[in-house]
Order: structure tokens, then sequence, then C-alpha cells
């Protein structure tokens, strides 16, 4: 096989071979994923596993692209549908991120605890990165009231990966968990 062919067979093999590793990170966790587990858990040779994928490291980076790709659709989407005007898109881009990274704790992980090199602000990074913060900035700008809108996303994104982190691991009351998130949708970020 040859020309457009073999592009299209090795882009669906390593669409594949993240979509395994993605499933698999959720089931047992990234301590549980290995190449090799991964090769026999999803039947795939693996030499075409280290011909797409240099080492789990770089496995891991391509799982968190395309996980970022996923949460900016979802925000996106989430945007477009939010009812109430302009202000009201930061609480339903809210509920979206935070229903994600709860649902998909493993590859949240890979996303942005796994993953230093796609940061923003660092050359090269995807555009899918750059894509939630986009989202974020957009949901946010309304409220900017003249403060800085890339300042305010960086505040906004920060605020969600930290009740997110920190309600994952246990440290938080669990009882007040929706009125944390609602202050954070509705009044945190507004002025005055």
């Amino acid at each position: 096989m040859s020309g457009p062919e073999e592009g299209a067979a090795e882009r669906d093999l390593r669409d594949r071979i993240v979509t395994a590793a993605r499933e698999f990170a959720e089931a047992e966790g990234w301590a549980g994923v290995s190449i090799r587990r991964l090769a026999d858990r999803a039947e795939i040779d693996i030499g075409d596993l280290y011909r797409h994928f240099a080492d789990l490291e770089a496995l891991v980076a391509a799982v968190a692209v395309c996980a970022f790709a996923d949460i900016a659709a979802d925000l996106a989407e989430a945007h477009a549908e939010a009812t109430g005007g302009p202000e009201g898109a930061w609480p339903a881009v809210v509920s979206a991120y935070l229903d994600f990274a709860y649902a998909n704790p493993e590859v949240y992980d890979a996303m942005l605890v796994l993953t230093p090199d796609l940061a923003l602000g660092v050359d090269g990074v995807p555009a899918a990165p750059r894509a939630v913060f986009a989202e974020l900035r957009a949901a946010l700008a309304p409220l900017a009231a003249g403060r800085d809108p890339d300042t305010l996303a960086e505040v906004g994104w920060s605020l969600l990966h930290g009740v997110v982190m920190l309600t994952r691991g246990g440290r938080l009351r669990p009882e007040a968990q929706e009125e944390r998130e609602a202050m954070i949708a509705d009044r945190l970020l507004r002025w005055p």
C-alpha cells in the first residue's frame, strides 16, 4: 500500500492506539499503562506502537492533545448553547469543563499534570491546548470589565483546575461542592 491509502491507514492506526491508551488509562490508571501491556490489551503489534510513539511519554502527550481537542469542542458547544446572553456563556463553560474533568480523570491528568510541555506560552504548543484557552477566554471576555481578558482566562482556568484537583484529592468538603461550583460560575469572576 502506498500513497493516500497508506497515509490514511497510518492515521487510523495512530488514532486507534491513542484511543486504546486513553481507555486503558481510564480503566487502570497511567501507572498501569506500559507500551507492552497496551499492545497486548489492544491487540496491536508492539512494533506499530513504537513506529508511532517513541515511548510512553510521547503516547501520553498524544492522548493529552486529543483530549484537549475534545474538551475544546465541549466548551465551544456549551458556549454556543448558553442562554442569558454573552454573560451566560461562562456558567455553561464551567459546567462543561468540570463535567469533562470529573468524567475523565486519567485523561485530565495526561492533559494538565503529566505533560508540562503543553503549557501555554511555550513555543510549539499544539493548537488543541490553545483552543481550550481561547474558549475560556471567549466565555470570560464579556465579564472582563476593563480587566485583561487573557489574565482573566488564566485565573478562570486556574480556579477550575484547582477545584478539580482538590476535589479529586478529597481535600475539599463534599457537601460544599455545588456551592463552590456556583461561586466560580456565577459570582467569583464578576467585577463588583
